[in-house]
């Protein structure tokens, strides 16, 4: 963002713009190997880098388009729907209506139930995008499938709301109502999840780094990874502003009812649609080329039959050095025989392109334990304020305290911490920036752990605390939701940038799909915790959980630390390639 440009450098050489004229008066074209778009023309006070400016200055992020902002508005009122009417869930399905001396409720379940339907709300929200993604890619587009699946959603809150009314949760229609809405909500959801955050990324189109020239006299060099990284930053802010609308239906399920608090989500999203179609005729749109989900399976299909065939035959591809070639070389229709069957659609690229996909999904393979982390905050940290002393706030409102921290630290790191590693040659790779996540949520996990220990060693009711709160402040709970927020900004906010930048650009969808996916692996682990998440087991449920966590996070960092170097290496080959193209 704008903060970041302004912290232009002293230090930086100066360098003419008449220098970097052609003979013709033209600013000369680009000596790297960057891809040059359309979209790549230089605009006033900005010019092309050299060679040695593009490898030892300072790179920092250009202004986000506005289109761009459009979609983060609208992002910011699903989201405000999502954890409107989510965030009351638990005491919506665990406790019983107007019942004297307990916390808001309908449909009186108990915990197991509300914490199952929530981890059934989950997964469904995240398996739903990999169809959505498939609609997009092979019929509608992003904008369509966004603009489509909204109104199902809107439908969704309207069944959850005329649900909620006394007379319908008097008369046993709660959880058949809830059940449907969640069904609904979720499809909604996951059509919009799927193509939102590519969508929003999309709408920043310069592909290669550019000087410009500040109104004080001082250059920078813009980037396009730092400003994807710093648009992403601002998406999840948007989020998590969003989110804060859990503050306000816990109020009003507290203080008037629950058909109040899901009608006020369900009018903001009316608003989240017209936002986003007031957007229509400025958006960068990406046109549907077929789906590439279904390709890449048929080619990959292909690989796992044509790798066993020649095998067994004995015709094994194998490099100079002799050894074997991974099973997607098969897939290739350069070693296939020389009449292809009509199913092979792909060339030898989609295969190279497919191979980068499927290394790049491989660090999602831990995030389903990172999301079972993550998804306590909605449900057994609610239960268990729920069991300690809130005073005249609802229980579920302290849920909010994470996206309260999110909301202040990350522009602390988008515009202070990461830029001042940065000019201090201190640039943490994604891998090394998820691995740190991973072990904020343990250190949560944690100390939610101890929280609960500490709510069971209280009186008056001590380990069954069900039948009233325990003399314990709720206060305790606050850096169990502050170390939750820190990991969110180092692992998912990076995940998000991850699947976006480290995917080839025809298959951008299929990694979202999959980073999104895991947040259904998240939801299946906490379905085998199921047993211990009520009282007196929630301890060792949290136990667990964090124990879970750091090993994982530690076998992650193990697995692919190298990711980080080799990114690193890949960069220094383009600099090096950019300076032999620049002399020769």
């Amino acid at each position: 963002m704008g903060n970041d440009i302004e912290t232009g450098q002293e230090h930086l050489p100066e360098y003419s713009y008449e220098t970097a004229k052609s003979s013709n008066g033209m600013l000369e074209k680009p000596s790297s190997i960057h891809e040059v778009t359309e979209h790549d023309e230089l605009g006033e006070n900005e010019r092309w880098p050299t060679p040695e400016e593009e490898r030892t200055w300072q790179r920092v992020a250009d202004n986000v388009p506005a289109k761009a902002f459009l979609i983060i508005v609208t992002e910011f009122c699903e989201r405000f729907t999502y954890y409107g009417v989510s965030g009351i869930f638990q005491n919506y399905i665990q406790n019983k209506y107007k019942a004297s001396g307990s916390n808001p409720g309908a449909i009186g379940g108990g915990k197991h139930m509300a914490t199952g339907l929530g981890n059934f709300f989950q997964f469904w929200c995240y398996i739903t995008p990999v169809l959505a993604a498939v609609i997009a890619d092979q019929w509608w587009g992003k904008y369509k499938t966004i603009l489509v699946f909204a109104v199902v959603y809107l439908i969704g809150d309207l069944i959850l709301t005329l649900t909620s009314i006394p007379s319908s949760i008097r008369s046993g229609g709660a959880l058949p109502g809830l059940v449907v809405a969640m069904i609904v909500i979720g499809l909604g959801t996951g059509g919009i999840k799927a193509n939102v955050s590519p969508m929003v990324a999309e709408q920043y189109q310069r592909q290669r780094p550019f000087v410009r020239r500040l109104k004080s006299g001082k250059e920078v060099l813009v980037d396009r990874a730092t400003t994807v990284q710093s648009i992403f930053n601002w998406f999840y802010w948007a989020i998590n502003v969003g989110s804060l609308s859990a503050i306000a239906t816990s109020e009003l399920e507290h203080n008037v009812d629950f058909w109040p608090a899901y009608l006020l989500p369900t009018l903001m999203f009316v608003v989240c649609i017209a936002v986003f179609w007031a957007g229509r005729n400025t958006y960068v749109l990406t046109p549907p080329t077929g789906s590439i989900l279904l390709k890449a399976m048929r080619c990959m299909t292909t690989g796992f039959k044509q790798s066993r065939a020649a095998k067994k035959a004995g015709n094994a591809i194998v490099d100079d050095a002799g050894k074997g070639s991974s099973w997607i070389e098969y897939a290739k229709p350069s070693n296939m025989s020389s009449s292809l069957p009509a199913s092979v659609t792909w060339d030898d690229a989609f295969v190279d392109e497919l191979r980068r996909t499927l290394r790049a999904c491989k660090v999602f393979l831990f995030f389903p334990v990172y999301w079972l982390c993550y998804g306590q905050i909605t449900n057994n940290l609610v239960s268990q304020a729920g069991e300690m002393n809130t005073g005249s706030v609802p229980n579920d409102i302290m849920q909010n305290i994470d996206p309260l921290f999110l909301i202040v630290f990350i522009p602390i790191f988008d515009k202070l911490i990461y830029p001042g590693l940065r000019r201090c040659g201190i640039v943490i790779g994604p891998v090394t920036r998820i691995f740190i996540g991973f072990i904020l949520a343990a250190v949560a996990m944690a100390y939610a752990a101890i929280v609960q220990h500490l709510v069971y060693s209280s009186a008056p009711h001590y380990d069954h605390p069900g039948a009233g709160h325990n003399d314990i402040s709720a206060a305790i709970q606050i850096p169990a939701y502050a170390f939750v927020a820190w990991s969110e900004i180092f692992a998912s906010i990076t995940g998000l940038e991850y699947a976006y930048t480290r995917a080839p650009a025809s298959m951008k969808s299929i990694v979202m799909s999959v980073f999104l996916f895991t947040n259904c692996g998240g939801a299946v682990l906490a379905f085998c915790f199921n047993s211990i998440t009520s009282d007196p087991h929630l301890v060792e449920n949290f136990a667990v959980v964090s124990g879970l966590m750091g090993g994982f996070a530690f076998l992650f960092y193990a697995c692919f630390f190298k990711y980080d170097r080799q990114s690193r290496d890949e960069e220094r080959r383009k600099q090096q390639q950019q300076q032999q193209q620049s002399f020769s």
